[in-house]
């Protein structure tokens, strides 16, 4: 498997070299963030400069593409201003669930509000609700119903951010804390992850446990 350290490394000093002292910060996210990777996992990384236009992308795209596993990466690349006013529910788990490997992002610290945890659950489970009705009358896709599975572990991680102020990183640690209910829903998101066929029982069984539980943070964290 890969050795994301010394692919981070590599990564990292190609960067630099290139944009030097314009790079605000460089992190890496998803499942190698979150030392959950496998055989087939992307390499989320993120680049933060000082801004960005369309030759710092081409720029960019050419550097990673000498990389090992190009066709693995992916991540996000912004100017710190855009990142800066960037929608705040979004922000939260942004910053949160990123590991620092050059630089900081403390900068945006100071503008997260525990309500925007809260609107980040609001979002995630209005989201996952209208995506599980249609997959559930149109699509009937296990592809889309194991990516709001995936969806929902982060809302949970920011229920309970909300619920308590910590932040938990990983899907098994926060097992360990959250509901009943809510335990339910992270074993069945690792159920359905590693499921390679789902039979028709199976997948309307998990679609209804995911849209009876988005509906019920819809109307718990919405304050209307």
């Amino acid at each position: 498997m890969l050795n994301i350290e010394e692919w981070m490394k590599r990564y990292t000093k190609r960067i630099l070299d290139e944009f030097q002292d314009r790079i605000i910060f460089i992190g890496l996210q998803g499942s190698y963030g979150r030392g959950e990777a496998t055989e087939d996992s992307d390499i989320d990384v993120v680049a933060i400069f000082d801004y960005v236009t369309i030759e710092d992308l081409r720029k960019y795209d050419a550097i990673i593409s000498e990389l090992p596993e190009r066709d693995k990466i992916c991540g996000f690349v912004s100017g710190k201003v855009e990142i800066m006013h960037w929608e705040k529910s979004d922000l939260f788990q942004f910053y949160y669930d990123t590991q620092a490997c050059y630089g900081d992002m403390d900068f945006i610290l100071p503008m997260l509000q525990k309500d925007h945890a809260r609107q980040a659950v609001l979002t995630g489970s209005c989201n996952i609700y209208h995506a599980c009705c249609h997959n559930i009358i149109h699509e009937k896709s296990q592809e889309i119903l194991q990516a709001l599975y995936k969806q929902s572990a982060f809302v949970l991680q920011a229920k309970y951010f909300y619920d308590t102020g910590d932040y938990i990183k990983h899907r098994k640690d926060l097992m360990k804390y959250v509901s009943n209910e809510d335990k339910q829903i992270l074993e069945t998101y690792l159920t359905v992850k590693n499921a390679e066929h789902m039979d028709n029982a199976d997948f309307l069984t998990y679609s209804d446990r995911l849209f009876v539980w988005a509906g019920k943070l819809i109307e718990s964290y919405s304050f209307c």
